[in-house]
């Protein structure tokens, strides 16, 4: 368990640092960027976005981090493997990152933006997709209490508006409530795991009762 809430504490805090962030370029990037949103690098400079991509893949692997806390945590089947998907979607994040650079001076049409792209997609598509097969498994068990039963099933689901929210000028602000969700369900694994019972707990006591 102590494992498991170190984890689930550099998670939260890969998961304020993508929220930050994501509110830094909404909020004072893209208003002050001179750079054509027809641009790779977009809002950031070609020079810029090297060092930008190396720090936001150092957030993805905080991010990870976390994941892998909230992997430990859970137990039955589906769930773990809810949790398996959400933790490769999350390790693609981290690869784009760097995939980015070689193209920081490209267009957007352009073969090389066009493929990481779409590794970017893939990554938010397993998130999405993981998270809310391992929410549905969460909530479906009971292991979990109160609000946190819910919180990794609302990550999912933001997780999936992303794809879409991914096409247009408001991914910095979808980012920041990404990052959000990631806070709130760290938070969960983090408090879950000091003192409430875990899903294998619940199930030993459901069949004790019997």
């Amino acid at each position: 368990m102590n494992d498991i809430r170190k984890l689930a504490t550099t998670g939260l805090v890969g998961g304020a640092l993508t929220a930050g962030s994501g509110l830094f370029v909404a909020a004072v990037v893209q208003p002050a960027s001179e750079v054509s949103d027809q641009m790779w690098s977009y809002p950031w400079s070609s020079d810029a976005l090297v060092p930008v991509s190396v720090l936001f893949a150092a957030f993805h692997l905080l991010v990870y981090l976390g994941m892998l806390a909230f992997a430990r945590s859970v137990s039955h089947r589906a769930a773990r493997v809810g949790a398996a998907l959400a933790l490769v979607g999350t390790f693609v994040f981290f690869l784009a990152e760097f995939a980015t650079v070689p193209f920081a001076d490209q267009r957007l049409d352009e073969t090389g933006p066009q493929v990481v792209g779409a590794a970017f997609g893939l990554g938010v598509t397993l998130t999405a997709a993981g998270l809310i097969i391992a929410g549905i498994s969460v909530l479906r068990s009971g292991g979990w209490s109160g609000w946190r039963r819910y919180a990794p099933l609302g990550a999912g689901l933001w997780s999936l508006v992303m794809i879409g929210v991914s096409f247009t000028g408001a991914l910095a602000a979808g980012v920041t409530i990404y990052g959000i969700s990631l806070c709130v369900l760290y938070w969960a694994v983090y408090t879950q795991s000091t003192g409430a019972p875990t899903d294998r707990t619940a199930r030993l006591r459901a069949r004790i009762d019997r």
